[in-house]
């Protein structure tokens, strides 16, 4: 069911591709260029590059919060009836009163809290670059396993074409055969089945490349993978070499790899907020101080000039206000502990994380040994299926050998170069995979 519905996928690209066009299409796409090319266009790199961008903004607010406020304002008031005049006894008169002012408000000391606040931000920061950079580090090792899985698709194709070109050089000889009375019919039949069989085998390698393909074209975040072509490496001479044990790997990777300075940057900023928590239980001390006047007129009596007015009742004010937490309904108390709670959590998490990349370079360590093992013991097995192979053919076409005993022989051989390309290059992408965890490049 999965294969049907991934081929029902591919041919709804094609269909789609009739319309759209490719962006990939008649373009050979190295593997570094696949890299760079993700980088700027993959989602989930932009998604990410967005939090980089939203915690700078958040930096910022940290920042902008030792700044004083300043605020003016301005009213008008209209009073009808009754009111209060100069000589503070009540008249039915008409009255308007305009006021004007300025006020500025800085925070001078609030248990340090602007300062981890700031200090909390640039963190979250750090922790969000590091953040980007795992998001890349994911999409350049699926470039890479989708790469590797185009390369072997395309050597399985490239085997079951050239069985093709056999079977048909068989299914021609035959018929000439059977014309000069040499082979029969059923011979004839049976070679025709055998190259119906030996092209549909080679109609599924290509849709699997094509399949292949189709996952790189998502990773690259390009329209269609038609006509999108890939640099073969050369792997003919692919040397086994010396692996480090996982431990000197791990212990490498601890220091570089973005996954765990996110979360120790995560831990530091754990740490902050509890000190943020803590600001509440001190006093804080605000600065404040403002330019005022106003302008008012009466109905029954003469009024000064507008500006007269606004000079003469003119005023500043300065002043300090100093609050004294005394008790916050244990909201304070309560937010330390949540924050602590918080440091503990991070904690663990940290400790997960760190074993889940021990567990990732076990895995790419021991699939690399178990790949060399199997690309040696694969690489004479396929000399020796090519080789019989060979022999199965001449005995074939000497008379010395069955139409079955000459398909068993191919189809050993073909599973033996299927064995040797699947070995061939999981050594190679899992031989990359771990240089990649000791800060190195993909690339080959």
């Amino acid at each position: 069911m999965k294969n049907k519905m991934r081929k029902l996928i591919f041919i709804s690209m094609l269909a789609l591709t009739a319309t759209f066009g490719a962006a990939g299409q008649g373009k050979v796409w190295s593997l570094k260029e696949c890299m760079d090319y993700a980088m700027e266009h993959n989602l989930s790199v932009r998604k990410s590059a967005l939090a980089v961008e939203r915690r700078q903004v958040e930096l910022s607010s940290a920042k902008s919060s030792m700044l004083p406020g300043v605020a003016a304002s301005g009213s008008q008031n209209f009073s009808f009836g009754r009111g209060l005049l100069e000589d503070n006894t009540y008249a039915n008169t008409n009255t308007t009163n305009t006021s004007l002012s300025i006020g500025a408000d800085m925070p001078l000391f609030q248990g340090l809290k602007i300062k981890n606040s700031i200090t909390l931000g640039k963190i979250n920061l750090l922790a969000a670059t590091e953040d980007l950079e795992k998001v890349k580090d994911d999409i350049r090792t699926s470039i890479a396993a989708a790469y590797v899985q185009i390369l072997y698709c395309e050597e399985i194709a490239a085997v079951a074409h050239r069985q093709v070109e056999i079977d048909s050089q068989q299914v021609v000889r035959l018929e000439h055969m059977y014309l000069n009375g040499k082979a029969s019919q059923a011979e004839v039949a049976a070679h025709k089945a055998a190259l119906s069989q030996s092209i549909l085998t080679a109609v599924q390698a290509d849709n699997e490349t094509e399949l292949a393909k189709l996952d790189l074209s998502q990773l690259l975040e390009i329209e269609s993978p038609v006509g999108l072509e890939i640099v073969k490496p050369d792997v003919s001479s692919l040397a086994l070499r010396e692996l480090d044990t996982p431990y000197e790997i791990y212990e490498c990777a601890l220091g570089i790899k973005p996954k765990i300075r996110s979360e120790k940057l995560r831990l530091d900023a754990a740490q902050t907020n509890i000190a943020i928590a803590k600001a509440d239980y001190y006093p804080s001390l605000r600065l404040n101080g403002g330019l005022g006047s106003n302008y008012y007129t009466n109905s029954t009596l003469p009024s000064k000039a507008f500006f007269e007015q606004l000079g003469n009742n003119f005023s500043q004010y300065v002043g300090l206000s100093l609050n004294i937490p005394i008790f916050s309904r244990l909201s304070t108390r309560n937010n330390v502990l949540s924050a602590k709670i918080s440091f503990n959590n991070q904690q663990l998490q940290l400790e997960e994380t760190k074993k889940e990349l021990f567990k990732e370079i076990q895995r790419a360590y021991y699939n690399a040994v178990a790949s060399a093992s199997k690309y040696e013991s694969s690489r004479n097995a396929a000399a020796s299926a090519h080789e019989a192979f060979s022999l199965m053919g001449g005995r074939y076409e000497n008379g010395k050998a069955t139409i079955t005993e000459f398909n068993e022989s191919k189809a050993q051989y073909l599973k033996a170069e299927s064995d040797l390309a699947q070995a061939k290059y999981q050594y190679l992408y899992e031989v990359q995979l771990l240089n990649f965890y000791k800060g190195g490049v993909i690339d080959f």
